[in-house]
């Protein structure tokens, strides 16, 4: 079960101390800072471009905004009305890249009705704006060498409409458009994209703050960091660091000395998880409001629905959604449901902060998704802005920043960025084992249904889940209370993913905190058991754990009932990190 991937905690261990190594004159060539997807597609970046690599992450990788997106792979529609044609154009050709040769084992076709709500100009106006993104697809496909691997948009006249999504109020539009992007389980992409990174020999901690930066002069030459696990302080010497920070951009820039060289506007966005069956539609569709876009996106047994935009100043590690967001967000969807939804049928909420370049006097929902590399002082990179489908140019760009110091200051030869090219784990034999579908069902005793579920969330790498429930076969039991698991998953989670503590699994590695109306309190208890065996925790620590998941989840059900932002902060930050 041993790979060169698996973030196991032994893996962590060793990854530390190759880390407080470097102090005895083998410094790292790139520390990133930061285990989103920015950060983890940065690691990534450099160690295959042969750059010694370290990552560091203060919670669990993407615990911020990179669990908390709407979970699309898209070029973003609403960018062409803001005429950012080149965000787009690049977003696209990363969404074919990602479906077609680096992650389709994770990311997969969706589609989307675009209601028509005018007759006349609206139909032509659409369909000129779909007709250019189908178009900027096609040619990014053709330059990336890879495929566009989605059908084009077409045309519904409303009575198509009224058999695609019966419970859509279809006699109040003039018809619409159906178009595709892609999806993903966001957490899951950057789990990967570590792992992907420490097969290559990235060394990657999570659990680990940073609390200063180590300096020759005016040069930054590693930092100082915290590991909160044993309280144990290191420093990591690297050649360059660079900091993927999200949203804590500001307060990294305030460590090196406050030089203000991007100013990041936290946005906060939320989301609503909904049961399949309450709208009835074969494909998502979009709702157009005052500011922005609201999705309403299939995922799995569920819809996903969101997003607000909105500013947000209060705790960064855990935005609240308020009792105003989520109504809001169901006003606006029941505006085009014949069954309305409340607040009995939301099973899960979650929100999220996008860390917004600024734009001082804007408004969130106007500030552009595009990203900026600057170096403030030298052997410091600084990346901020962007977004979740952009992830591999923001690391490339990000490198490439760091690669001009490397040359300059270490008379080293960094070689262009391969990420393009370079396919995250698990997506290798996942055509192959999706062929042998019924083949492995049969072999392991697991419904064809569980075998499609996992290769949905592993790929190839279903060998190895099959592998520990051949080894140990009361692991081919499914979670109480979250049977669409298997206990196989939590253990995997611990010795290959990384996972840590109870919040890290049900959160992050599964879905079971937002797909459960218990918020996964049902579940608790055995997935503790689970890693408790996996982590040596005692009855006292299990029971930490399991106590510390039901007050958050209580402490989250309360900040949904305030009014305001500020009354639902205070909420939510009553139920502090285990860690």
């Amino acid at each position: 079960m041993s790979q060169p991937s698996a973030l196991s905690p032994q893996a962590r261990d060793q990854a530390l101390a190759a880390m407080r190594a470097t102090g005895g004159g083998s410094e790292l060539d790139v520390l990133v800072v930061g285990g989103g997807v920015t950060g983890a597609g940065t690691a990534l970046d450099a160690v295959t471009r042969g750059l010694s690599t370290g990552l560091l992450e203060q919670r669990d990788l993407a615990s911020g905004t990179s669990s908390r997106s709407s979970k699309l792979i898209h070029g973003g529609l609403r960018y062409l009305e803001m005429l950012d044609f080149g965000l787009v154009r690049e977003a696209l050709q990363e969404r074919g890249l990602l479906l077609t040769r680096l992650a389709p084992h994770l990311v997969r076709p969706v589609s989307f009705l675009y209601p028509l709500t005018h007759r006349g100009w609206e139909r032509p106006y659409v369909a000129a704006g779909l007709t250019l993104y189908d178009g900027m697809a096609t040619i990014g496909a053709l330059r990336s060498q890879g495929g566009m691997g989605l059908p084009r948009h077409k045309h519904l006249l409303r009575r198509q409409v009224a058999r695609i999504a019966p419970d859509f109020r279809y006699e109040t539009i003039a018809g619409a458009i159906q178009y595709w992007d892609c999806q993903v389980d966001d957490a899951r992409l950057v789990v990967t994209l570590a792992r992907t990174a420490a097969t290559h020999g990235a060394h990657v901690a999570t659990r680990v703050k940073v609390t200063g930066f180590l300096r020759e002069g005016e040069r930054v030459v590693g930092v100082r960091a915290l590991d909160l696990e044993t309280q144990e302080e290191l420093e990591v010497r690297a050649r360059v660091v660079v900091n993927a920070a999200g949203v804590w951009t500001d307060e990294i820039q305030e460590m090196v000395g406050g030089r203000g060289a991007l100013h990041v506007q936290a946005s906060k966005g939320i989301h609503l998880v909904v049961p399949r069956d309450r709208i009835r539609s074969e494909a998502g569709f979009i709702v157009r409001t005052a500011t922005s876009v609201l999705f309403v996106i299939p995922w799995g047994r569920h819809w996903i629905i969101g997003t607000t935009d909105t500013p947000w100043d209060l705790d960064k590690a855990h935005p609240a959604a308020s009792r105003a967001d989520i109504d809001y967000v169901l006003e606006h969807v029941n505006a085009i449901l014949r069954e309305p939804l409340d607040h009995d049928d939301v099973q899960g909420v979650y929100a999220g902060l996008r860390p917004l370049l600024s734009g001082e006097s804007e408004p969130t929902s106007r500030i552009s998704r595009e990203h900026t590399v600057v170096t403030p002082v030298p052997g410091l990179v600084m990346i901020a802005g962007g977004k979740l489908t952009t992830y591999r140019v923001m690391g490339k760009d990000a490198i490439d920043a760091a690669a001009h110091s490397l040359r300059t200051t270490a008379s080293l030869t960094v070689r262009d960025s391969i990420t393009d090219r370079v396919p995250l784990v698990g997506a290798a034999d996942w055509e192959t084992r999706s062929n042998q579908r019924v083949l492995l069902s049969r072999r392991s005793g697991l419904h064809v249904a569980r075998i499609d579920h996992l290769l949905g969330r592993y790929g190839g790498l279903v060998d190895d889940l099959l592998a520990l429930v051949a080894a140990r076969p009361e692991l081919a039991s499914p979670l109480e209370g979250a049977d669409d698991y298997l206990a196989a998953e939590v253990v995997y989670a611990v010795t290959h993913e990384g996972a840590r503590h109870l919040d890290d699994v049900l959160t992050r590695r599964t879905r079971i905190s937002i797909e459960t109306f218990d918020r996964g309190v049902r579940a608790a208890s055995e997935v503790a058991r689970l890693m408790a065996g996996e982590l040596d925790w005692d009855a006292a620590r299990t029971a930490d754990e399991i106590d510390h998941y039901r007050r958050r989840v209580e402490a989250e059900r309360q900040s949904q009932l305030m009014l305001t932002d500020q009354e639902a902060d205070e909420a939510r930050v009553s139920a502090p990190d285990i860690v």
